[in-house]
């Protein structure tokens, strides 16, 4: 792949970190992703939109909520397959990373294995509400009788900017996510669940990533989406190099500061990662593959810290294990041998890992009457990445 000039970078981020931007509505186009930077992780390269809907089938969609002085909020929806995800579930699996968090329908996924209503990503007293209106969803889809569904609902704390105790998504919102969701390019940065995240002292948000592996280890493809609101417990780094410390914010830099100016209140954050696939899977091996995300995720600085939700949703879209709700006949479904996983394993650290930095680069200046959360600087991170050899 052939990068843009380091210099052009440079040139272009004094325009992004001057500007007024005072909502989510800002515009990211000009904002990098990683590889428009030259920052590639990893050996396997990305599908066509690297992104998670290189998964056939995957489509994401976005609601960001606006109002007023003090809400910067959204719905982010990953609808992981088509067709009715209740008669017709999909293998899943959800491990936990660090379980600070209010994920609703952990326990049946985990019991059943299965993933039946699309996974909505809001802000954590947003939940409740956001679940309720999913099913109301789930309930005008095709073929829907009166059954109990499981709606699958993360969240991560965006209070710096945004007033969570308000209540602020509605029905409305949670239908607009699902309804416009789509395959192709993937909206990230201060967008849906990641209007409001912050990432390792700076604005964080939704990221993603994909890997496609060669036919001779099965050509499969893995997609991570993340959102991104890691905070002040650990010090960012990106393919190694110590960006948090050359920047000056880096964790417990309170603990060394001179004065109480120069201290950091400390706060806890969360993650949800999804990833897809259209590997063969079932749910066992998905708890495999969703346990290496926590790896990615390590390896850009967080430390799961104690107040931290971190969350990885896993699924196969393979239609060869997608299985009936019901049936009197024994069902049997392929899945890839454990010695066959080292690829996959691979991919979803990768994803991860590469998903986070998209999150953290796309994500656009917020600020409301709460508080602010500044973009991270282009022109100071390039200098950092180029003298650790990260880009040239």
């Amino acid at each position: 792949m052939k990068l843009m000039p380091t210099t052009f970078f440079v040139a272009i981020a004094s325009c992004f970190v001057t500007a007024s931007i005072t909502s989510a509505h800002a515009d990211s186009e000009e904002r990098p992703r990683a590889r428009d930077i030259g920052i590639v992780v990893g050996e396997f390269s990305p599908g066509a939109n690297n992104a998670i809907t290189d998964v056939s089938g995957v489509r994401v969609g976005h609601s960001t909520v606006i109002e007023g002085d003090d809400i910067r909020t959204g719905v982010t929806a990953i609808i992981p397959a088509a067709g009715n995800l209740y008669t017709d579930p999909l293998p899943a699996w959800i491990h936990v990373g660090n379980g600070y968090g209010k994920l609703i329908g952990i326990t049946q996924l985990q019991e059943f294995g299965e993933l039946e209503t699309p996974i909505l990503l809001t802000c954590t007293l947003c939940v409740w509400r956001a679940a309720e209106a999913l099913k109301d969803w789930t309930y005008l889809q095709p073929g829907m009788g009166e059954h109990t569904i499981n709606p699958v609902v993360g969240e991560v704390n965006d209070s710096v900017v945004s007033n969570m105790w308000a209540a602020p998504i509605r029905r409305e919102h949670v239908f607009e996510a699902l309804d416009n969701a789509s395959d192709g390019a993937v909206a990230e940065g201060s967008v849906g669940g990641g209007t409001g995240a912050q990432t390792y002292h700076w604005k964080g948000g939704i990221g993603t990533s994909s890997r496609v592996l060669p036919q001779e280890l099965g050509g499969y493809t893995i997609g991570v989406l993340v959102q991104s609101n890691l905070l002040a417990g650990a010090t960012l780094r990106i393919s190694g190099a110590p960006v948090g410390r050359a920047l000056d914010m880096y964790a417990y830099k309170d603990a060394y500061a001179q004065s109480s100016e120069n201290a950091f209140s400390k706060q806890d954050g969360s993650i949800m990662m999804v990833v897809a696939t259209d590997a063969p899977l079932d749910s066992r091996t998905l708890a495999r593959l969703a346990m290496r995300s926590m790896l990615g995720l390590a390896r850009t600085g967080s430390i799961a810290e104690n107040g931290s939700g971190d969350y990885v949703i896993a699924f196969s879209t393979n239609e060869a294990v997608r299985r009936k709700r019901s049936s009197n006949t024994p069902m049997t479904t392929p899945s890839l041998l454990h010695s066959s996983m080292d690829p996959l394993f691979t991919a979803a650290v990768d994803a991860t890992e590469e998903a986070v930095y998209n999150a953290l680069l796309r994500a656009t200046t917020v600020e409301s009457a709460r508080g602010r959360l500044t973009a991270i600087p282009l022109e100071q991170l390039l200098p950092v990445l180029r003298n650790h050899h990260v880009i040239e």
